[in-house]
């Protein structure tokens, strides 16, 4: 096991190790961001098991702008498998660096993800919702193996602002609109009560779903969302204020339940959003533990499936994979799907 620590990032504790693997000896690649909320408490648990791992090498990082640096050295020992340690936002990172730094060249290894964030949406959605060093002893025993029937393909949501120059952003969630403000409202308001990151998103889901009942709009609760417009290929558009907005190419989701729609092949971006009204939430919440949600139609939902969405207002933010952005008239944010990405799945489907 080598461990490679990023320009800045905290070297590991000195360990006997093996000699570091040659190039084109790993058979899994970890990269590792010490400041992700559940690596604080874990991360010498996973750099002792690295250490004793002549397959596995290690990179550690501490800011995005040291990811492009970690590809380069990771895609010289030509890894079998890819794995983030990280959040959702280090996964975004990661993502976008592997696709437009082209590192892997033609044939990237396929990525697993360690659910060691605050919300872990891209782990739970490749089977990885337990703990994160015994996902990481699987990912091992799968990459010791014949991988075939563990690797699945995902399209990606490509972020820009639609213009030949601009920078885009690769990643498998975006929630926009009232979502955003509560993502906002429990980053800002939640997360430092030092809560378990569990009861901390059902807290601030609950406080969101009583102010938008209710109507309630003191600093105490999430911010009213703006108005917005939202354009789907071949679908129309979508004009008001929206409680939820949902872009995403993730199949488990809502409640842990797959997405709806999600074998339709007519466009890769799933698109769920709920009208600003009591009951199209409630609505959208029943039909999600019934497992209705697409399958048929309520009032005040929109569920669609397209290549291209294009999001305008005035101001509003919207959040993928952690990371925010903000929409506008003179900058509209353009969503487009990509080509498929290999992803590492845990558990294999059935013969």
């Amino acid at each position: 096991m080598l461990v490679e620590p990023g320009p800045d990032a905290a070297a590991a504790p000195a360990a006997a190790a093996p000699p570091a693997c040659p190039p084109g000896a790993a058979r899994v690649a970890l990269l590792s961001n010490p400041t992700a909320s559940g690596n604080r408490a874990l991360l010498p648990q996973i750099r002792a098991f690295c250490a004793v791992q002549r397959d596995i090498f290690h990179y550690e990082v501490e800011r995005v702008d040291q990811i492009g640096t970690a590809m380069a050295r990771i895609a010289r020992v030509k890894p079998r498998v890819l794995v983030i340690n990280g959040g959702d936002g280090t996964v975004q990172a990661a993502l976008t660096e592997i696709h437009n730094g082209r590192h892997f060249g033609d044939e990237p290894p396929p990525v697993a993800v360690l659910p060691n964030g605050k919300t872990n949406l891209i782990a739970m959605d490749l089977g990885a919702d337990g703990d994160p060093l015994q996902t990481l002893e699987q990912v091992l025993a799968i990459a010791r193996s014949d991988m075939k029937r563990h690797i699945v393909a995902r399209e990606l949501i490509a972020l820009s602002d639609g213009s030949a120059m601009g920078r885009t952003v690769l990643g498998m969630f975006l929630g926009g609109a009232g979502l955003a403000d509560i993502m906002l409202y429990c980053r800002h308001r939640i997360y430092p009560l030092g809560l378990p990151n569990g009861f901390s998103h059902v807290l601030a889901f609950l406080v969101g779903f009583v102010a938008n009942i209710f109507g309630l709009k003191n600093g105490l609760f999430p911010k009213r969302p703006d108005p917005i417009e939202v354009s789907v290929t071949r679908h129309g558009r979508l004009q008001g204020r929206f409680a939820v907005l949902v872009v995403t190419t993730l199949e488990r989701l809502i409640l842990h339940g797959e997405m709806p729609g999600r074998r339709e092949r007519s466009g890769a971006l799933q698109l769920i959003a709920v009208e600003r009204r009591p009951l199209a939430v409630l609505r959208v919440v029943v039909g999600s533990l019934l497992g209705r949600l697409g399958k048929q139609r309520f009032g005040g939902v929109h569920v669609e499936r397209g290549d291209e969405i294009r999001i305008e207002a005035d101001r509003s933010s919207v959040i993928l994979d952690g990371e925010l952005f903000e929409a506008s008239r003179s900058r509209p944010i353009v969503l487009r799907r990509t080509g498929p990405v290999s992803f590492l799945r845990l558990f294999a489907p059935a013969v």
